[in-house]
């Protein structure tokens, strides 16, 4: 794609179709009122529960996001995006809205906030699915930056909502959570788009949708190209969870203030929420396996500035900055890369970048204060540097267009040669 005037911030959102519109703004509603994964181990705690049982707390709802992912893909492959958005979102606003109801009973308060997790998660790839879809395919790439920025927009306000809420009544987090969920579940089933699903298209006559997932895994599983895609996914979220976890542990140690932290997330949504679209204008211009070898790169000098934090402060905001900007560079190539696969394939193909990123979400704040505590920040910050690049590398081979194959000649026809 060529000249600025296709790829513009104000022209890609005036060709924005709609649907997409209808999308990010109920993603962006319901991520407004997210408030489980962040505050519920300081809920727990405030009520009077042990710290050890409010971290059990949240790791079954990681586990229950990170198996929601993978059914999100499989409902969109059967019934469709929409259905999948509506059904995930009206069994989640109940489940969340509960938790304050059953936290004197450990085992149900267990079991709620897992099935928390799973139907949160599951909407994810089916609103990608539904994204894939509805956008022109040259504004792809820009639709999944509009995306991340919905997101990042709701998860700057949370928090500052949560405050006003706390002051009031700490369940008032889960019941406002739960509504904006349920609000998403109506806007979902009013204004969104009625596909067909692709599990019914896998076979003759609609049928067959068992064996189509069987096909489409064993295709997964001999892509190299998109195993690699994904083996360098789950690094970049290993090192990007492992880095927000570490870095406030890191800055105290330092003999900074806590308020340094929070000065960091500032600058870095703000950036984020302002630059990234812009950004994301010049980086459609180059081929995705460039732009996720850049960004990574970038990120990578992110975390070595972040390694001299004890030499002075301006290295904290210099990682900062480079961090996030590195996510800008690769980040909308690098999520819309699943959608970019045909019909049949693209729902699970979706699901499973969206489980192993879970995974490796879960994974990456255990081992980065394993690594940080029994090796100090120098190490820790420059094997975040390291994965970083490999993960660059690796996206060299897993995001390169592979070659068209060579044409096959036609056999002669007996009796033609002179």
């Amino acid at each position: 794609m060529t000249g600025g005037a296709r790829t513009g911030v104000f022209a890609v959102l005036r060709a924005t179709p709609a649907p997409v519109r209808y999308l990010l703004g109920g993603m962006l509603v319901n991520q407004l009122g997210a408030f489980v994964q962040t505050f519920l181990v300081l809920y727990l705690t405030f009520r009077g529960s042990s710290a050890g049982f409010a971290g059990i707390c949240l790791a079954a709802y990681s586990v229950g996001a990170i198996f929601g992912a993978m059914l999100g893909g499989e409902l969109t492959h059967r019934f469709g995006g929409r259905t999948t958005i509506v059904a995930a979102m009206t069994c989640a606003a109940p489940l969340v809205a509960s938790i304050p109801l059953v936290r004197g009973v450990p085992a149900a308060l267990l079991a709620v906030v897992a099935l928390s997790g799973l139907a949160v998660q599951a909407y994810r790839p089916a609103a990608a699915v539904l994204l894939a879809e509805s956008m022109p395919e040259e504004h792809k790439v820009m639709g999944f930056s509009m995306m991340r920025i919905a997101l990042n927009i709701g998860a700057a306000v949370a928090p500052l909502l949560a405050a006003l809420l706390i002051l009031v009544n700490w369940d008032l987090l889960f019941w406002l959570d739960g509504a904006t969920a349920a609000l998403w579940a109506l806007l979902a089933f009013a204004l969104l788009p009625r596909r067909s699903a692709a599990g019914h298209r896998t076979g003759p006559g609609g049928s067959g949708t068992a064996t189509g997932a069987r096909a489409v895994y064993g295709t997964m599983l001999r892509d190299t190209r998109f195993l690699c895609y994904l083996v360098a996914g789950v690094f970049g979220m290993m090192v990007y969870a492992g880095s927000l976890a570490v870095l406030p542990l890191n800055i105290v140690s330092a003999g900074y203030p806590v308020g340094l932290y929070s000065t960091v997330l500032v600058i870095s949504s703000a950036v984020l929420i302002t630059c990234e679209l812009k950004i994301t204008t010049y980086i459609v211009r180059i081929p995705k396996y460039l732009a996720g070898l850049a960004g990574n790169l970038v990120s990578g000098l992110g975390f070595i500035c972040y390694g001299l934090i004890a030499q002075h402060p301006f290295f904290v905001l210099a990682g900062a900055l480079f961090a996030v900007s590195g996510l800008m560079i690769h980040g909308p190539s690098t999520a819309a890369h699943p959608a970019t696969f045909p019909v049949t394939l693209r729902s699970r193909y979706i699901a499973t970048k969206e489980t192993l990123s879970g995974l490796a979400a879960t994974l990456g704040p255990v081992l980065g204060v394993l690594v940080w505590s029994r090796f100090g920040g120098p190490v820790f910050w420059g094997c975040c540097a390291l994965l970083s690049v490999t993960a660059g590398s690796m996206h060299i081979y897993g995001l390169r267009t592979p070659p068209a194959p060579a044409p096959v000649p036609e056999p002669e026809a007996v009796g033609e040669r002179s």
